[in-house]
């Protein structure tokens, strides 16, 4: 880790900050998947068109993420924080404003712009802030993240279920809060930067591009679960219980609350096992939780979503510390990769469950979600813990 970089910031001022800012940023990307029944009520978009909208939001993000991560290798870009924030938040806040479905679809590749600028550098610094290794710290990092997740739905509920989608503009208000919040930690993080010429030192350590790639394609296999659950699962529960918008959004609310109690697990069990075992035997879980969404009837609905987000996401923090240990002189790259992919692929495969669902129905189209944990697992077997791998 360099020593002196970002030194101006207190270690846990900077995690809780970066914590803070992470759920006003990923509340744009649950916000995505959570207009997706309103869309469909409100302007007649099929599964297929719906699911496009998400699909919008991730496609660009999945190139430029990495993108941005190799130029936080290069550079310290901490005013990419607020800036971000305030970029994913226009998107979505305007998304429901006209009846283009371009115009929408354009917004919504807006909202995937600002989330992908966001994810590496806060990444970085998190890494940096937690002392190189700490588990627990990105941990919590990852906590504001999937808090964001959790709120996502219960916000667009309350604005868009009580005057439409013209009320979407009052969703830029996280965004705006956490430019706010970041103002004093970027210019923190700035003069810490400004004796190092705006350089950002290289770890130690050789890439295992390898053992890297492996680790992606597990996190594809997460990704598509997530993504494709978080896209229908509204749709779904509302169908299966029969009680409207309403259980849908709570399902949606279940499946992201899972995930925050998931990735604080996941620091935990990294601290007693390796974080390898950790992720394969939560992969293992995952395959009978996505099962019990898919299969079992009524309202279990909401305990298999609940099981579901817990061992999807207690190996999502882990992931990416793996991931930047895998890359140790890249770990932008290896950040803006796997946090990426967490949700990019996943939109990549909306649109055909979404025409799958539209010539068959939801259960048929997110059965085949079963097999993507079993594979995750499958690939998690051919991973080892680094060498040279931080505690935490």
């Amino acid at each position: 880790m360099p020593s002196g970089e970002y030194a101006a910031v207190p270690k846990n001022k900077t995690i809780m900050m970066l914590s803070a800012g992470h759920a006003c940023v990923d509340v744009y990307q649950g916000a995505v998947a959570a207009l997706v029944p309103f869309l469909v009520a409100e302007r007649a978009y099929t599964y297929a068109a719906a699911s496009g909208v998400v699909l919008a939001a991730s496609s660009l993000s999945s190139v430029a993420q990495p993108l941005f991560g190799a130029l936080t290798d290069r550079w310290a870009l901490p005013w990419l924080l607020p800036v971000s924030t305030l970029l994913a938040g226009l998107g979505i806040a305007l998304s429901g404003l006209g009846d283009s479905y371009a115009l929408t679809l354009a917004l919504a590749a807006v909202s995937g712009i600002g989330i992908a600028a966001y994810h590496p550098e806060s990444a970085r610094v998190a890494r940096i802030a937690a002392g190189g290794g700490g588990h627990t710290a990105m941990g919590w990092f990852s906590l504001g993240g999937n808090l964001g997740f959790a709120a996502a739905p219960l916000l667009v509920a309350a604005v868009v279920a009580t005057g439409g989608l013209r009320l979407t503009p009052l969703l830029a208000v996280p965004a705006l809060v956490g430019a706010v919040l970041y103002l004093p930690v970027t210019r923190a993080l700035g003069a810490s930067a400004r004796p190092a010429a705006g350089g950002v030192p290289r770890a130690a350590g050789r890439d295992d591009v390898a053992s890297f790639v492996r680790l992606s394609l597990v996190v594809v296999c997460r990704s598509i679960v997530f993504v494709g659950l978080s896209t229908f699962i509204a749709s779904y529960a509302s169908a299966r219980t029969g009680a409207g918008t309403t259980a849908g959004a709570a399902a949606l609310f279940v499946l992201y609350l899972g995930g925050a109690v998931g990735t604080v697990l996941g620091g935990s069990l990294a601290g007693r096992w390796d974080r390898v075992r950790v992720v394969r035997v939560s992969y293992l879980v995952s395959v009978a939780a996505v099962a019990g969404v898919v299969l079992v009837p009524g309202p279990a609905i909401y305990l298999f979503a609940g099981l579901t987000s817990i061992g999807l996401s207690v190996p999502f923090s882990l992931q990416v510390t793996l991931a930047q240990d895998y890359l140790p002189a890249r770990v932008g790259t290896a950040g803006g990769v796997t946090l990426g992919l967490t949700v990019s692929v996943g939109g990549l495969a909306g649109p055909l469950i979404g025409a799958v669902a539209d010539a068959t129905s939801l259960r048929t189209a997110l059965t085949p979600l079963i097999a993507m944990p079993a594979l995750g697992w499958l690939l998690a077997r051919t991973l080892r813990e680094p060498a040279a791998a931080g505690e935490g």
